[in-house]
């Protein structure tokens, strides 16, 4: 029996939890700093995990899973997902809103003409919730419209999608209402923030990056790893709001309804009695729309009398009382002047375009990426062009055409380099490459400079200080040549450089010692192994949790492992057979660098130490997850494919391949009896 006091405590942190959350998210008035909110989180969490019969599936403190199924199941929804009407006209918005009149027999100066809610239009990926009784019973992807895929467990890690929805009132009839009613849906978009958007690029490689934030927030709510979701920091808008108990309500009072019960709804929603409102509506926030700290492309326009849409009525793929009007791509005209090859830390060879300043979409662009030698081609760009450029996702400016009626008689095609600007060395162009390479890894000043800003980014080691213009110089006077360099700067040292005096040499200093704390998952990508991202990294700082034992695996195990599929694998296993590499861990080692997990685990027996263990079949005794945990705790660790490294594999009920595959190889094979025995043998 659990201490009425502890009762007490654990349903007073969740109300001041969710409070907090509320004010936060909804109410965009915060009252306590980050770090007191998770200290209350902490705090919550410790008392359930200690008295886990007091956990109910609403509290804050649940909602970051694991694993789920590699396959989401099907959702057929209660009604289906209409796709909206697009236009990018403001003249075809005139023509709904006179359509949806006639529709109605009403004059557009009619004082009793129906009014619209104007919405602005998240980017992002929509999708649906279902509540009963209060609590989140499913949530889904649109899908098809007709039916989607139960994401349920990644929604639940969005911190504005509530677990238990607040309670609230009828804005109608004043009763209260919600918990009264079995089944309540809300719909909206889930997106992601500018900001949010950046560091999670910067956390994945080059060639790994998303193109924009929709993109972004797509993958990352079909991922396996629901803790993984909880880390790019997604965000629910709610626009939706269906049930018994709503009747007829006006959609706007719907949209205040759902910030009642604890919905991030879109704040600057507004009421539009004429068609004049809603033209003045979509220019004023065609110019206001950039200073928002996330993307939108448009306007959503709803009838807001709930009892005159189905009068107006819906075809079979959209709404006839809405429409969405689209802004049209933001771009711009201005003159390429030259094109600077910049070499990556990964030797790739990019080409990126220098143009004439020009005002796009909120910011001033004077440069552009140009991707590759094939996209130069496609083009068929040359200096002094005059060139169309448009942001892609409205986030990363893009050439995207050159006009050619302007094309001026000097201008000259782009000099593809033989040399590495950086080294001079002859650069490769690998077969079915679209890039150019310096294969001078170990003296390439770039490759050099750029793998060391990479091990100091916020999202690897974190090195407050150590930015392009400090490490440029370290390079040069050749203070440091990799990032075990670091390690050994001192403050002397430093203040020969630009803008180091003796204050910020030892601010410097004490941030590149501060760094030593940082978890093994982020050394892990700070090292800039070849196609492993920070998600990558924390998976496989969890699957081996020391340097060393991962330095040991295979191909084949680093494959077996959910995420890591062979391209990652040979890329690991390659880069720890790299003397370079080596020796850069060996410095980072004698630093004091963390080279392997940071929780210290007591083990319950040592019966496992050391050994690789594959289960294959049906476990009756045990949960799969469980039985992996079973070994960790005797020394062991659980992989995923049967190689000749494996020391045993426990054969359940209808056991796979991997039984006759370790019999071919020798592998020792136990029935689940025996496994149980050997985690208590002597």
């Amino acid at each position: 029996m659990v201490d009425e006091a502890i009762v007490l405590e654990v349903e007073r942190l969740r109300r001041e939890i969710d409070r907090h959350n509320y004010l936060y998210y909804v109410e965009a008035r915060p009252e306590i700093e980050d770090y007191e909110f998770d200290r209350l989180l902490e705090k919550l969490a410790g008392l359930e995990q200690k008295h886990p019969e007091l956990i109910t599936p609403d509290s804050p403190a649940q909602r970051v899973g694991g694993w789920i199924t590699k396959e989401f199941p099907t959702v057929i929804h209660r009604e289906p997902m209409l796709s909206l009407s697009n236009t990018y006209s403001t003249e075809e918005v005139g023509e709904f809103y006179r359509r949806v009149m006639k529709l109605l027999d009403r004059q557009e100066d009619d004082p009793s003409a129906p009014a619209f809610t104007a919405e602005l239009k998240f980017d992002g990926v929509a999708v649906s919730l279902v509540y009963e009784n209060g609590l989140l019973l499913q949530g889904a992807t649109r899908g098809d419209g007709a039916r989607g895929d139960d994401i349920t467990p990644n929604l639940r890690t969005i911190n504005t999608v509530p677990l238990r929805f607040r309670p609230f009132r009828n804005g109608d009839t004043g009763n209260s209402g919600g918990y009264e009613d079995s089944l309540i849906e809300v719909r909206g978009e889930v997106f992601m923030r500018k900001d949010d958007f950046a560091t999670l690029n910067e956390s994945r490689p080059d060639d790994e990056q998303f193109a924009n934030p929709r993109n972004a927030t797509a993958g990352t709510l079909k991922l396996q790893d629901s803790a993984e979701v909880a880390r790019r920091k997604l965000y629910f808008v709610a626009y939706y709001l269906e049930g018994e108990v709503f009747g007829e309500m006006a959609h706007h009072v719907r949209l205040e309804t759902l910030k009642k019960m604890g919905f991030l709804t879109d704040r600057y929603c507004r009421l539009c009695r004429e068609l004049q409102d809603i033209q003045t509506f979509i220019g004023e926030w065609d110019r206001k729309r950039w200073s928002l700290p996330y993307e939108t492309d448009g306007v959503v326009l709803k009838l807001d009398d709930i009892s005159l849409r189905d009068v107006v009525g819906s075809t079979s793929k959209s709404p006839r009382w809405a429409i969405a009007y689209k802004y049209p791509a933001q771009r711009a005209s201005t003159v390429l002047r030259k094109v600077v090859f910049q070499v990556g830390r990964l030797g790739t060879v990019t080409p990126v375009a220098h143009l004439d300043p020009v005002r796009l979409a909120g910011t001033t662009v004077s440069r552009s990426t140009l991707h590759n030698l094939d996209e130069i081609e496609r083009l068929d760009i040359r200096l002094r062009d005059t060139v169309l450029i448009e942001k892609a996702g409205e986030i990363i400016p893009k050439v995207i055409s050159v006009d050619m009626q302007q094309r001026p008689s000097d201008a000259e095609p782009v000099e593809v380099p033989e040399v590495c600007p950086s080294c001079g060395t002859i650069l490769e162009r690998p077969a079915d490459e679209v890039n150019l390479f310096c294969p001078n890894e170990q003296e390439c000043p770039a490759q050099k400079r750029a793998r060391i800003e990479h091990f100091a980014s916020r999202n690897a080691m974190d090195i407050s200080g150590l930015g392009k213009a400090i490490v440029e110089q370290l390079v040069e006077k050749k203070l440091v040549s990799d990032a075990g360099d670091l390690f050994s700067l001192t403050p002397d040292m430093l203040q020969g450089l630009e803008r180091q005096g003796e204050t910020s040499s030892t601010k410097l200093v004490k941030a590149i010692e501060k760094s030593r704390t940082r978890g093994y998952d982020r050394v892990l990508f700070g090292l800039g192994i070849r196609h492993v991202g920070l998600a990558t990294a924390r998976e496989l700082a969890e699957a081996y949790p020391s340097m060393d034992v991962l330095s040991e695996a295979s191909v084949e195990e680093l494959e077996a492992l959910p995420d890591v599929g062979k391209v990652i694998a040979e890329s690991v296993y390659t880069f720890f057979r790299n003397p370079v590499a080596c020796s850069i861990i060996e410095k980072l080692r004698a630093a004091g660098v963390r080279m392997s997990s940071e929780e210290s685990r007591t083990l319950v027996n040592s019966n496992f130490d050391g050994m690789k263990i594959v289960f294959t079949g049906t476990l009756e005794r045990h949960a799969r997850p469980e039985a992996a945990e079973l070994v960790v705790e005797r020394g062991g660790r659980e992989v995923r494919s049967v190689s000749k490294n494996t020391d045993l594999v426990v054969a359940g009920k209808d056991p796979g391949s991997k039984l006759e595959k370790a019999r071919k190889l020798g592998v020792r094979v136990v029935s689940e009896e025996e496994f149980e025995a050997m985690l208590f043998g002597e």
